[in-house]
């Protein structure tokens, strides 16, 4: 052997001996994962130290509510950027949040704003000073380092006027002028009024009614989980963009507590009106998948310039107002109206670091889920809260183990060696008993992987963990491949060791669904709002994704379904013409739906 070969060998030799890296690494927080010293060093994931990357609902520490029963909320958010940090106040959070970039977040208890417990908080950043009011009191409160719990009562002379005095929400337009919108209710409009921040944001002249309820024409403002009831649902958190000259102002429908939650708009060329109605409503919509909801938000541009939606998602099972918050990729498209990127949110998706093209990008990492539907056991469970309830892709639904102690665990067998490159972790706090303000409780678990079920090698290690961190997306450095995947629990804890779902995201390695051929779309004769889909099932489909828009090339809304091959929507408007198309996808990948489907007022 001469020499080159020889330094090489020893090189090498060197290189196998070095103890593998860590495995994953928290995308929420600070800390990095320890790990076993024999676990196996997959390839390196390509994505290590490139991208920031997140996935719905937001990875916070959701407060504890003061109330029964105990429950986790957070809702009505909005969000600016200021001083080189976001902003994220959201309803009964007994605080707020701050962010270097939209994904590690930390949060800041505040006892200075005496009205930090109402609902529907607004922020306002003018004359560098951020400004704070919430539902039900005209308090304003001033802050120039929110980083630190100082604000200070400026002694608003604001007055609520017309339509109650619930979710507020600031707006300054270019010139300096500053208004004021309101309304949540089922009968009362959304108003606006300009205000004068030179003397203590005292009202300038009388409210005018802006927004007012058209549940006979719009459907998505029409009550129940499937727009069902016949009546006015809520028309609530009324927000502002300014696009091209223009003033979008934008509204919540039908309520918080379902899944068809969304929000729309009505445009005008002066910010208090009039408004017309924009039919492509509503422009942040998501009534499927994982999680749904994506209702009383708040629309801002980032660092960069680019606009997201920041949005209020459902669970609503202990208690009506069970919420998370969401965010969304938002652009304004070439015929100005705005939209959100929602279906796939809840999938792994990346913060972009510069100005970018949001209308041609959601930013998805293109990682597919691989847990859905497989075959699971654990360690013990509840009934009504079978192992088969943590990989439902239905956050209304959770696996909870018979205790709380140390070696509890679930596993899941994905069918096949895949390839895993991030897991979601949704803890579901079952029998807890934690309330308002008191100490965070914490999990603290291992992930282990498999390739035959007997084998076990370490992939996450929250086993020291001492934060407390109920959806937590994390991305592994390296990418498993593995067929069995399996949490513990290692601290023995109040309540039950419980998940929401436990989701597996990465590449089947196998082939894409079929597309779907032959989707109908039939219109109801009697009542236009509502469409009803059929579609056969296609074979080695997971789900499917309906598209639709009232414009061929603008298909922007969607929503993603499991099992069934039919969907009833009944948000539609009743006058408008409305375009679909279908895709299908599985573990291995989506397969875009090729036609587009047309439907008009009446069935055809």
């Amino acid at each position: 052997m001469n020499l080159k070969k020889t330094l090489l060998f020893i090189s090498l030799s060197i290189l196998c001996a070095l103890p593998s890296l860590n495995s994953a690494e928290r995308i929420s927080g600070n800390s990095k994962d320890k790990t076993e010293k024999n676990r196996k060093t997959p390839s390196d994931n390509e994505y290590k130290g490139k991208k920031k990357i997140i996935a719905n609902p937001l990875n916070l520490n959701y407060r504890f509510q003061l109330n029964e029963p105990s429950r986790r909320e957070a809702a009505d958010p909005v969000l600016e950027y200021f001083k080189g940090k976001y902003y994220l106040f959201a309803s009964k959070s007994g605080g707020y949040w701050s962010s270097p970039d939209l994904a590690e977040w930390t949060y800041i208890p505040c006892k200075t704003i005496t009205t930090i417990e109402h609902y529907a908080p607004t922020i306002m950043v003018m004359d560098d000073a951020m400004y704070f009011m919430s539902s039900s009191d005209p308090k304003i409160f001033k802050n120039t380092n929110p980083d630190v719990d100082n604000w200070e009562d400026i002694g608003s002379k604001f007055k609520f006027q017309m339509a109650g005095s619930t979710d507020p929400s600031f707006f300054q337009d270019d010139d300096g002028r500053v208004y004021m919108y309101w309304g949540c209710s089922d009968k009362e409009p959304i108003v606006g009024v300009e205000i004068d921040p030179k003397d203590k944001f005292n009202l300038i002249g009388e409210a005018k009614i802006l927004i007012t309820h058209h549940p006979e024409e719009y459907g998505w403002e029409v009550k129940g989980a499937n727009n069902e009831l016949g009546k006015a649902g809520y028309n609530e958190g009324p927000a502002m963009v300014k696009y091209k000259g223009k003033y979008y102002l934008q509204y919540a429908a039908p309520g918080t507590e379902v899944r068809v939650y969304g929000d729309g708009m009505y445009v005008s060329d002066y910010p208090l009106g009039p408004y017309t109605y924009v039919e492509s409503n509503p422009f942040s919509f998501k009534p499927g998948g994982f999680i749904g909801g994506a209702g009383h938000g708040h629309t801002f541009r980032d660092k960069y310039g680019n606009l997201w939606h920041v949005a209020t998602m459902k669970i609503s099972e202990r208690h009506m107002f069970e919420r998370r918050i969401g965010l969304f990729p938002t652009y304004f498209s070439k015929d100005d109206e705005l939209h959100s990127h929602t279906v796939l949110t809840d999938f792994p998706f990346y913060i972009p670091d510069k100005k970018m093209d949001f209308e041609k990008n959601d930013f998805s990492m293109g990682w597919n889920i691989l847990s859905y539907g497989k075959k699971v056991t654990a360690s013990s469970a509840l009934s009504g809260y079978e192992a088969e309830k943590a990989n439902d892709e239905a956050v209304e639904t959770w696996w909870a183990a018979r205790t709380g102690k140390a070696g509890e665990w679930w596993q899941v067998d994905l069918g096949k060696l895949m390839e895993i490159n991030a897991i979601q972790v949704n803890f579901a706090d079952h029998n807890f008993t934690n309330k308002g303000n008191g100490p965070r409780p914490y999990y603290q678990y291992y992930v282990e992987a498999s390739t035959d079920g007997t084998q076990w090698n370490m992939i996450i290690d929250r086993t020291s963990n001492t934060e407390d961190l109920v959806h937590e997306l994390i991305v592994l450095n390296n990418s498993s491949n593995a067929r069995y995947i399996r949490i513990k629990n290692t601290r023995d804890m109040e309540g039950n060791f419980s998940l929401y779902d436990f989701r597996i995201f990465g590449n089947g390695k196998g082939k894409k669904p079929p597309g779907v051929s032959n989707l109908t779309v039939n219109r109801d004769k009697s009542d236009t709002r509502i469409i009803k889909l059929g579609w056969s099932p296609v074979k080695d489909a997971t789900g499917y994704i309906i598209r639709w828009g009232i414009k061929e090339d603008q298909l922007k809304n969607a929503t993603m379904i499991y099992t069934k091959n039919e969907f009833e929507g009944r948000f539609f408007n009743r006058d408008s013409n409305y375009y679909f198309s279908i895709d299908s996808f599985n573990e291995n990948g989506i397969t875009k739906g090729k036609r587009i489907y047309a439907t008009s007022k009446s069935s055809f």
